[in-house]
């Protein structure tokens, strides 16, 4: 697998496909229907965090649900669209509550609990994680292949091929009219990065580059070095697999 230079300038496609079964979607109970030492509080109490489902755990830091949506079902259904690590890694509250139709209150619940894990911990322990290659940026991004909705995310790289940031910059179908550079670009100023690798799923598990998706890329190419800021890669994830649109420059 090539790694990625990031003083290049050509484009290449190259697919993959490693073989693995995608898993079923869940049912997902509602409070009432769990026994009183299986509600998350109760197990929580009882057992100790690890014993709880990540589901759970947000089900607990939003507390209630809504009138039209039970705790535990917001809770799955905010790890379903969104996917954990995108989850983890943004910040704007107001974007989360407006892309995942929750009440601002909780969107900002979960920022706060990341932003206390990060400054606690550090990702993976504050070894620092590096994406040389579209293999790379495909193990990173494998939660991405069961989302039900297209998201486009950028993976922020310092000199060192280390990510600096992750951001989910946009929910929907991808084209012109949803990515604009401005929303690429923002977060490689803000966090000090010199390169981004962009990435988006297909929830039909198709991996075929469309027109937009060219188009696109070679458009952010372009503004990315106006800006001195440069797009290493954008990957299309699907079902076990990926496509590289591979701008090396």
């Amino acid at each position: 697998m090539e790694t990625y230079h990031l003083s290049k300038n050509d484009l290449l496609w190259a697919q993959h496909s490693p073989t693995a079964d995608a898993t079923d979607r869940p049912y997902v109970l509602k409070i009432h229907d769990l026994p009183s030492d299986q509600k998350p509080r109760e197990k929580l109490l009882k057992g100790g965090p690890a014993g709880l489902t990540i589901h759970e755990l947000i089900a607990i830091i939003f507390n209630t649900g809504t009138k039209k949506e039970d705790v535990m079902s917001m809770a799955s259904r905010v790890i379903r669209e969104y996917g954990p690590r995108a989850l983890i890694s943004h910040t704007d509250p107001k974007k989360i509550a407006q892309d995942l139709d929750i009440p601002l209150i909780k969107a900002l619940q979960l920022v706060a609990c990341n932003e206390l894990g990060r400054r606690f911990y550090g990702e993976r322990n504050g070894k620092p994680i590096t994406i040389r290659n579209a293999r790379d940026a495909f193990h990173y991004l494998q939660d991405m292949q069961t989302l039900p909705k297209e998201h486009l995310r950028g993976i922020y790289l310092n000199t060192h091929h280390r990510i600096v940031h992750e951001e989910v910059i946009s929910m929907g179908t991808i084209d012109t009219n949803l990515v604009h550079p401005r929303e690429v670009f923002k977060p490689a100023v803000e966090y000090g990065a010199i390169a981004v690798v962009l990435a988006h799923n297909h929830p039909s598990g198709i991996t075929t580059p469309s027109e937009a998706d060219i188009e696109i890329t070679n458009q952010l190419i372009e503004a990315g070095r106006i800006m001195g800021i440069r797009v290493v890669d954008h990957i299309i994830i699907g079902n076990n697999k990926f496509t590289s649109i591979h701008a090396d420059y």
